[in-house]
Parts: C-alpha cells; structure tokens; sequence
C-alpha cells in the first residue's frame, strides 16, 4: 500500500469518526471523573512504512537482494500528553522502530560459488513535541464535581524534534576496483531534526482507559558518516499507523 492510500485512509476515518454521531454514545463514555482529567500518559504500537527513498536506499536495493519494502517495520511507542485547553494538548513523544534484513550480492558469489551475505540494519527513534488539536468535545462537565468524557474525540496535529538513527551494514562485500570480497562493518548514525504531521482519533473505553488510534507522517534526513562517503543524506521519512491505549490522569 502506498503512502498516498495510508493517508487516505487516515483522512477518512477521522472523518467518518468527527462525522457519525449515533444516538447518545457520542455524547458521553461510561462513566464520570470528579474532575477534568490535566494529564494523559499511554502506549502504542503498529506498522512504520520506510519511504527510503535517496541514493544508499537505491543502491543497496541494486546491488543486494533487498527491496525497499524491506525497511518497513513494527513500531512501538510512549506519550506523555498535558491538557493545555480544552481543545489543545501537548504531547512528549518517543518511538522505536527498526529492521534488520538478511541479503547476498545480485548476481556475483565468492571464490568458492558461494553466496556474498551480509546483514542490513534500520534502525530510527524519534524524540518530539507535538500541538494536538482535538476536533470535538472531549467530555462535558456536570455541576462542579463531576465531568463525562465523550464516547470519540478526533483530533489532528503537528510536531518536531530529534531523531537518533543507524544504518549498518555486517558482513562480505565486493570491492568493485579489484573484485576480491573481504569481509566489514559498515555504519551511520547521529541525531538530527524530524518534523510531523498527524490526525488520530481517541475512543472511550471507561472513566480512565482510552483506546487511541493514529496516523503519523514523518519527514527527517541524516548526514552519512565516512564509512559511505560520496552518498547524500540518508532518508529517514516514513508514515505510521498505529494503535494503543492511555489512561486519563
């Protein structure tokens, strides 16, 4: 699936959730709080979706039996929310996500016709601060002591900051100038900046349990050390989609 259908499914299910108001569970979840929750803390995990795009993508996924989807990989998380309004949160973000591939050489073997192998590893973990701006009432106070969250709250949101990443690469390889294979460890890894967009969607499960589901699009590039000189920098963009649960605090 391309980038391009993630968000469009993204975008239409917020849509369908800010849109669809049936009968009164739009309104109010079970149960009520003795006060407006100021603080959201949760986990979530799901599928990262690798653009690896630039010149090492292009080139390892030419001359090894890799391809970009390769990549792509299960990512895990943890956010750290604080009500600014009632309509804007902060949120303190950290994910991890990271693949590891097995390959050998298209099309060359070593001195004994056997396979060249190797091991490619990517590797990303994104520290960032986001703006949430939620779409519709999160719940609704009754008198001064009691406040009901709503059954869904859309929201939408952009953030930035810091992404730790490593590319790595283990095992034989061909020198193109004299074609022998010797054997290495090639890798590049650093901070830099990362910027995101993102539109999720959080359902009620009970006075304090939130079963959150998001889509998160990613933009980051990263300078490559020496080990691959003469290469651009490194893509680390990608679009996530994933699922999980907080507690309202």
């Amino acid at each position: 699936m391309t980038p391009h259908r993630y968000t469009a499914l993204l975008l239409a299910a917020t849509a369908a959730a800010a849109v669809v108001r049936p009968s009164h569970a739009q309104s109010a979840g079970d149960g009520f709080l003795f006060r407006v929750p100021k603080v959201t803390w949760g986990v979530h995990g799901g599928f990262d979706h690798a653009l690896a795009g630039g010149d090492v993508f292009s080139f390892v996924t030419d001359q090894l039996t890799l391809s970009r989807a390769d990549f792509s990989s299960a990512t895990l998380g943890a956010t750290l929310a604080v009500r600014v309004t009632p309509v804007l949160d902060v949120a303190l973000d950290v994910a991890y996500a990271g693949a590891a591939r097995r390959s050998e050489f298209r099309g060359w073997v070593d001195q004994n016709n056997l396979p060249i192998e190797q091991t490619t590893m990517f590797r990303r973990v994104p520290v960032t601060v986001s703006v949430k701006r939620y779409l519709a009432p999160r719940g609704r106070s009754i008198g001064r002591f009691a406040w009901i969250p709503a059954a869904r709250a859309p929201y939408v949101g952009v953030g930035a900051g810091l992404m730790w990443y490593r590319f790595r690469q283990v095992g034989d390889f061909v020198d193109f100038r004299t074609l022998n294979v010797f054997p290495d460890d090639f890798q590049s890894s650093g901070w830099t900046p990362v910027v995101h967009a993102l539109a999720g969607v959080e359902l009620t499960l009970g006075r304090y349990v939130v079963l959150t589901g998001e889509g998160r699009y990613t933009l980051a590039k990263g300078p490559m050390s020496r080990d691959y000189v003469g290469f651009n920098a490194i893509d680390l963009s990608g679009l996530s989609v994933t699922a999980g649960l907080s507690l309202r605090l």
